[in-house]
Formats: structure tokens, sequence, C-alpha cells
């Protein structure tokens, strides 16, 4: 009886000291940037993520992002580093030579990711300045 109420207790323990656990989501990543640049261009594209849970049992694993399907830049995460909030914002700069597809995704460590957001860039010729 006493192990039993040991076990409960435990469980008790770690369920108030996690309790967002219970209205958790998917780790969903949205992308704010340029529709256009001129070719050539250096743009800032801004990820943030949203996840309803940050703590050590549950925060969001990894936040990745690639252009025209190549890396750019990830974030690893674990338990004892983890993002600042639930909600948290990324900048990055990246050069534009042709029409580029940005794709972000972040992924909770245990429920996974929501899906990957996209934000196409289309590059248009830089202008000549008159002269």
């Amino acid at each position: 009886m006493k192990r039993l109420v040991l076990v409960v207790s435990c469980f008790l323990f770690l369920f108030c000291l996690n309790s967002t656990l219970v209205f958790a989501n998917k780790a969903v990543a949205t992308i704010e940037g340029p529709t256009s640049a001129e070719k050539g261009s250096e743009v800032t594209i801004k990820i943030t993520v949203v996840h309803s849970a940050n703590s050590f049992l549950h925060y969001v694993k990894w936040l990745k992002v690639q252009a025209n399907g190549q890396p750019v830049k990830q974030w690893d995460y674990t338990a004892g580093s983890r993002p600042e909030g639930e909600t948290f914002t990324k900048e990055i700069k990246i050069r534009v030579l042709e029409n580029t597809e940005v794709v972000a995704e972040a992924s909770c460590n245990i429920h996974g990711s929501a899906g990957p957001a996209k934000l196409m860039i289309m590059v248009g010729e830089a202008k000549a300045n008159p002269k």
C-alpha cells in the first residue's frame, strides 16, 4: 500500500510540475519576409514558433530553415537548453539570386510538427541607377 501511495504521489508531482503537457500541441512555425527582391539582395526572414509548453519534459526540440531545399540554419534544443518561451522568434538573412522558396519547420519533442511553413520570394532584375 505504501508503494502505491508513493507511485501515485510521484505521478501527481510530475503532472503538476508539467501541467502544460495536458494542453500541449504540435510546434507551429510561421514565416514573415518579402515576397519579392532584387537579384543578389540580402533579405531578412523572421520565423515565429508557437508551442504551448516549455518545460524540461515538453519543449520545442528543433527549428530548421531551408532555402530551395538547402539547409540555411538549424537550432537544436534540449531539456536543459530550451527556447526562451512558448512563443519565440528567430531572424536570419539570406541572399537571393533566383526565385527562392524558404521553408521553416519546428518540432515538439513529444508531439512533433504541425508541418512546414513556406514563403516564396520572387526575384527581379536590379534597377540601374540613372545618371
